[in-house]
């Protein structure tokens, strides 16, 4: 695996390439979003990890860019930012996870593991499956050609399933994708917000898209239903 760290904190940035040098990963190293953005756009790693809060150009930025010049290696985003909207706008503008520090280094090493078992598959702008239409950009989101509303975490939730349409995701997997992952969710609230999905989605228009895999987790049909 071959990682590229976009982190302007030095002797952070060096704790964690000697981390992951020690399992076995090549690590390049950028510490402003300038330069980690043009190792990132010519470069050929498996994943990204990045800081949000970095001179030059921030994360958030660095992401978008990338997203939009069609690089998609897959992004984990380490930063001290741990509100619920800063996650929201990473995983808008293209990012694959999020980590908050402090973070445990055993857990950044499962992430990123995870992250290039999956790999790097396109993905457009705007997502569908069917009828059913999400903007990241616009936070637009239709269903049969009729305005859906949303809450923010609504929101984050279905574009994490329009993006692995046909997956199965465990509720361990969208608690840690949509939560904050270092505050102890009851897993039930997946179920919750899933229903909340399902009375906006489907239920008003006679579909079934997203589905229940019993003893598995859920599914959003890449046929919208």
């Amino acid at each position: 695996m071959k990682v590229l760290l976009v982190e302007d904190e030095v002797r952070l940035a060096d704790t964690v390439r000697r981390g992951l040098v020690a399992e076995g990963v090549t690590v390049d190293v950028a510490h402003d979003g300038n330069t980690g953005y043009e190792r990132a756009l010519h470069g050929s790693h498996d994943v990204l990890v990045l800081d949000l809060m970095l001179p030059g150009r921030n994360g958030y930025e660095v992401c978008r860019d990338l997203r939009a010049a069609g690089v998609w290696t897959p992004v984990l985003v380490l930063t001290a930012k741990d509100g619920e909207y800063d996650q929201v706008d990473a995983f808008d503008l293209g990012a694959d996870d999020y980590l908050t520090k402090p973070f445990s280094f055993p857990v950044l090493l499962a992430r990123l593991r995870a992250l290039h078992r999956r790999g790097a598959p396109e993905r457009p702008v705007v997502l569908t499956a069917g009828d059913l239409v999400l903007d990241p950009g616009s936070r637009r989101v239709e269903r049969a050609g009729e305005p859906v509303t949303l809450t923010a975490r609504e929101f984050a939730l279905l574009e994490l399933l329009l993006r692995r349409r046909d997956e199965v995701l465990s509720k361990t997997e969208i608690l840690r994708a949509v939560w904050d992952p270092v505050v102890d969710h009851d897993p039930n609230v997946v179920e919750v917000y899933v229903r909340y999905l399902r009375k906006k989605i489907d239920i008003p228009f006679g579909r079934n898209a997203l589905q229940t895999v019993r003893g598995a987790g859920y599914r959003l049909a890449a046929d919208g239903g």
